[in-house]
C-alpha cells in the first residue's frame, strides 16, 4: 500500500502564498490520480484538487480556481499543490490522497491518505 506523507504548512499571512508537497512511498506513485482535501474544525473534508496520473487533467472546486495548482512529478513521486492569495477561511488541515480517479469528489476511491498538514492564514 502506497503511504503518503504532506509538507509544507504553516502560518501564512492573508494574501500570502504556500507550496505543499506529498511525497509518495512507493514507485507505483505513477499509477494513481492524487488529491489533495482540507478539513477545517468543525467542518467536512472538502475536495480541493485533482490530478491524473500523467497529469493531463486536472479539476478544482471553485473556491480555489485560480489561486491553487496542482501539479505531480513522477519522478520524485510527489504531488504538490501552490496555494496563493490565501485567505483566513483557507485555514484547515490539508491531506494528499491517492485514488483512482482524479475526479473523487468525495474520496470514495482513494487508496490512501496522508496524515494531513496544518495550514493557518491569518494576521
Amino acid at each position: 500500500q502506497v503511504h503518503l506523507a504532506e509538507a509544507g504548512g504553516g502560518l501564512v499571512q492573508p494574501g500570502g502564498s504556500l507550496r505543499l508537497s506529498c511525497q509518495a512511498s512507493e514507485r507505483t506513485f505513477g499509477d494513481y490520480a492524487m488529491l489533495w482535501f482540507r478539513q477545517a474544525p468543525g467542518k467536512e473534508r472538502e475536495f480541493l484538487a485533482g490530478i491524473s496520473w500523467d497529469a493531463d487533467n486536472t479539476d478544482y472546486t471553485d473556491s480555489v480556481k485560480g489561486r491553487f495548482t496542482i501539479s505531480r512529478d513522477n519522478a520524485k513521486n510527489t504531488v504538490y499543490l501552490q496555494m496563493s492569495s490565501l485567505k483566513p477561511e483557507d485555514t484547515a488541515v490539508y491531506y494528499c490522497a491517492a485514488s483512482q480517479y482524479h475526479t473523487d469528489y468525495i474520496g470514495a476511491r482513494v487508496k490512501a491518505w496522508g496524515q494531513g498538514t496544518q495550514v493557518t492564514v491569518s494576521s
